[in-house]
């Protein structure tokens, strides 16, 4: 992936913590006098990073819709993992392979917080289809608050394969739907294990779900029928985290 501008004080500041190699240099509004900004402009001259000021307008242009607050920073992205790196990844975790699969997750903001709940969770890997989905974009590292560095992202050319070969793996899948009557809190999420959801508007596909071991749902009493992805990823992956936990 080419260079990208990270936008705003909390991602700078999270590259700068913990990615710093892959910073090149950090753009700093003229006349800043965020503490913060400040900061970070100091964080990055200790690194040996090149910080140079630009008026608001460069900065607007370079951040696009983003909100800068008075900072970029140009950042090199590490390559993205491989469809061949995940059997690698499962080797590794062993039975405490856990896997985050999005079916079609097209808004950069949700794929962002889903991929900073991945991370915050331990996640092995997350699967998107390489159709049909958002990629890692600016928008989507954004939202991730630096999850999107802390976790592999595949983009795999057929997901219903990779499915097959997560059962072939030792796998249990589970996957997310508001038409069943099994609760997430009924499903057993020790051991190896892939959870699916699908995108914002649809849910997950057809053959997704039929390759699925379990289908369950979120319990959910009040008077909304459905969660944002982002959210119903969070709530699935803490329960599974829980449940894992517990059983150490």
């Amino acid at each position: 992936m080419s260079e990208s501008w990270i936008v705003g004080i909390n991602p700078v500041e999270g590259a700068l913590s913990n990615d710093a190699e892959r910073v090149r240099e950090v753009l700093v509004e003229q006349g800043q006098r965020n503490a913060r900004v400040q900061a970070l402009a100091e964080q990055a001259k200790a690194l040996k990073i090149p910080v140079h000021h630009r008026p608001r307008d460069q900065l607007d242009k370079l951040a696009g819709e983003a909100r800068h607050q008075g900072v970029v920073a140009l950042y090199e992205p590490p390559p993205m993992a491989h469809e061949g790196d995940l059997a690698k990844l499962m080797e590794r975790d062993g039975a405490n392979t856990l896997v985050l699969v999005l079916d079609g997750v097209t808004d950069p903001h949700n794929l962002g917080a889903c991929l900073r709940s991945a991370a915050a969770a331990g996640v092995t890997a997350v699967i998107v289809p390489k159709d049909r989905a958002v990629g890692l974009t600016p928008v989507v590292r954004r939202a991730s608050a630096g999850g999107a560095d802390r976790v592999p992202l595949i983009a795999v050319t057929n997901l219903a394969r990779t499915l097959r070969e997560l059962k072939d793996a030792g796998v249990w899948i589970t996957g997310l739907a508001g038409d069943t009557d099994t609760s997430i809190y009924g499903v057993d999420f020790k051991g190896p294990v892939a959870l699916v959801l699908g995108s914002e508007g649809e849910g997950m596909r057809r053959l997704t779900r039929e390759l699925c071991d379990f289908v369950a749902k979120i319990p959910m009493p009040g008077t909304m029928e459905s969660l944002n992805v982002s959210v119903a990823t969070g709530v699935v992956l803490f329960e599974a985290l829980r449940q894992r936990s517990a059983n150490r």
